[in-house]
């Protein structure tokens, strides 16, 4: 068995074309241009390259982004008041804090700071707490852009047993409640797995969905996949030599899966699609909230 490729780039594209289509007709209609506004706290090589693309993303999608350059010594008071300057900004539609923070930072007041109507990123606990309610508005990029690429791939979802390797607040959890959210993309059987799990491996092998986000390099060998299992690969690492890799051993695991995604070019251009989405929805909502 060759597992057939779930290709995120191409989707992402396809998604990207349809926001700066919808965008377009938004600001022609309105005369609002959505903006997102990304503040980089540090000069992380990483993150400067996620930001990046993600600026590149907004003004190819006809959107209007700034990114705010913070020095990684600037301390937490001053980062919350300038989290509470682009709250009060009304050309500001969406504001994404890029993570990790220097360590003298706490992330989950800043997280809590930014407004729930301007949260594209879907951290805020209001916006969390609504998607555990089963009532989503900004769901995470990641997990949104998963259920995406599971939809396109024809993927049924309903009954099925999926299976998360991690329980981070980026993707672990909010996967797994949007996995379990009633209709299209949803009402599947889900078991977390995580650090303090006996036997990981045991869990995977029952998955008919199995969705790896451990943050361990090449960790997902081929006898944890139950033949014909559907594999998504979140992660992304830099081998000694350079290349990329994901949490799945890739080569072993495309021999039993059905489907998986590749690193590069699997969850991480969806990503950004969806925060695109995720955009243009706050700019709507801001919209119709105005007197």
């Amino acid at each position: 068995m060759s597992a057939e490729i779930i290709d995120g780039k191409a989707l992402a594209q396809q998604v990207r074309r349809q926001v700066a289509g919808e965008v377009a007709a938004f600001t022609a209609s309105t005369g609002i241009v959505p903006g997102l506004t990304v503040i980089l706290v540090g000069d992380d090589p990483a993150s400067r390259v996620y930001v990046g693309s993600k600026q590149k993303a907004g003004a190819e999608a006809g959107m209007k982004g700034d990114v705010l350059r913070l020095p990684a010594t600037v301390s937490q008071e001053e980062l919350l008041a300038t989290i509470d300057r682009l709250n009060a900004d009304p050309t500001v539609h969406g504001i994404l804090v890029q993570m990790p923070l220097p360590r003298h930072i706490d992330e989950r007041a800043v997280i809590e700071r930014v407004a729930p109507l301007k949260d594209v990123d879907g951290f805020h606990p209001e916006n969390f707490g609504l998607l555990a309610q089963g009532n989503p508005r900004f769901i995470p990029c990641t997990p949104l852009g998963i259920r995406e690429l599971l939809l396109h791939a024809g993927v049924e979802t309903r009954g099925a047993h999926a299976v998360v390797l991690g329980r981070s607040q980026l993707v672990g959890k909010p996967m797994a409640l949007l996995l379990m959210q009633k209709g299209s993309g949803g009402d599947a059987t889900v078991t977390i797995c995580h650090t303090a799990t006996r036997d990981p491996a045991m869990f995977a092998r029952q998955a008919d969905i199995l969705v790896v986000a451990m943050g361990r390099p090449e960790q997902v060998a081929a006898d944890w996949i139950k033949p014909g299992a559907v594999v998504i690969d979140v992660g992304i690492h830099r081998r000694a030599d350079g290349t990329l890799c994901g949490d799945v051993m890739f080569e072993d695991v495309a021999k039993v899966a059905s489907r998986i995604t590749p690193v590069p070019g699997g969850v991480g251009p969806m990503t950004v699609a969806m925060l695109l989405r995720n955009t243009l929805m706050a700019a709507r909502l801001a919209t119709e909230a105005r007197p």
